[in-house]
């Protein structure tokens, strides 16, 4: 049977008001498609959820420029819980930033400056000398705006979808057994050990809350690039994964429930889940929870979803997606189990998601 990760697929976040988080995420990152927009339990997340069954509104929204998408979470029979230990580091254990795509990197600081979004640090340069900077959404989680042309189409939004996220580990080595390993990033693209200057000025001054300790830091992508049905729409993704070296990290979530405030899970495209899960046990990360059958999300969305923890607890959520929406409107869906998972969809077919935009 064919298995594959395909790409990194979506960064799941937990928010207080999905409906007001989703309006900024609109105007500041131009995710203004849903590709889902339910309300139900989620039994699945027991596990993550202190063994009760939280009901949540969950909105995949996607930019039509292409790249991977946000899953909003908002939990409605709880109130969303902030940390009880104050503001976290960089290097803490789990997501911490989130990376979006901008094809010009001045204009967009000059939109989110013009439009009074919080820009924490100036425009400056990665390691592999790509133009960035770092802003707050209204709930104060943190998203990197980086430089990268790779577009599916293009519209008037100065950002495209997201590229990937940072994730706080306690031991690289070991985490890359299973983000290069099993997951399929393997590609390294910078991997280097200092304080630096996108995160903090010189070692001295701190833009990202601890950018001025030092860190090994790794950018990982996949040697062969995105595979699988939706792979010119996601385009190249990342995964950079950070270790603090001269403090003892905390668990970002460690005081709180899956859907909580933060960026609760990375989500990932694969097909063959079965064959995938046998690779997994073999490597010591076997599946926490597990959905077993489709799963419907919305109207118009089916699919089989999965969750592993890497070393350090952060949740790596497998989707092997079965029907999704193209012209919502007429009640027009596409079976994606039955198309050729080599092959990628032709793009007219996901052009036509523009019509579901919400403006």
């Amino acid at each position: 049977m064919y298995k594959k990760i395909n790409l990194l697929q979506h960064i799941g976040i937990g928010v207080p008001d999905s409906e007001s988080s989703w309006k900024w995420y609109r105007k500041f990152f131009g995710l203004d498609i849903p590709m889902f927009d339910s309300v139900a339990d989620a039994p699945l997340m027991k596990r993550y959820t202190n063994n009760l069954v939280v009901n949540k509104r969950a909105t995949m929204v996607i930019n039509i420029q292409g790249g991977g998408a946000m899953e909003i979470v908002e939990l409605k029979n709880f109130e969303c819980k902030t940390s009880t230990t104050g503001e976290h580091s960089l290097g803490d254990l789990g997501i911490f930033i989130a990376k979006v795509r901008s094809k010009n990197i001045p204009a967009s600081f000059d939109f989110f400056k013009k439009n009074n979004a919080e820009i924490i640090s100036p425009i400056n340069k990665t390691p592999d000398q790509k133009e960035t900077f770092y802003v707050k959404d209204p709930n104060g989680l943190i998203f990197q705006i980086i430089q990268d042309e790779n577009q599916f189409t293009t519209n008037s939004h100065p950002s495209g979808g997201i590229a990937g996220c940072t994730i706080g580990v306690s031991n690289i080595d070991q985490s890359k057994k299973l983000y290069s390993g099993l997951l399929g990033f393997n590609q390294v693209v910078y991997d280097q050990t200092q304080t630096f200057n996108d995160w903090g000025k010189d070692g001295s001054h701190s833009y990202v809350p601890g950018g001025n300790n030092k860190f090994r830091r790794i950018l990982l992508t996949q040697e062969e690039g995105p595979t699988g049905v939706f792979s010119h729409f996601a385009g190249r993704t990342y995964i950079e994964l950070v270790q603090v070296l001269d403090r003892i990290p905390e668990k970002i979530l460690k005081d709180r429930i899956w859907g909580d405030l933060g960026f609760i899970h990375l989500g990932l495209d694969v097909k063959g889940m079965g064959q995938i899960e046998k690779d997994c046990v073999s490597m010591g990360f076997p599946f926490t929870c597990d959905s077993k059958n489709a799963l419907k999300m919305g109207d118009n969305t089916e699919v089989h979803c999965t969750y592993l923890e890497d070393p350090d607890g952060t949740l790596i959520e497998l989707i092997e997606v079965y029907k999704i929406p193209i012209f919502k409107k007429w009640g027009l869906f596409l079976n994606v189990e039955k198309w050729n998972p080599k092959k990628p969809l032709p793009s007219w077919i996901l052009k036509g998601l523009k019509f579901g935009r919400v403006k």
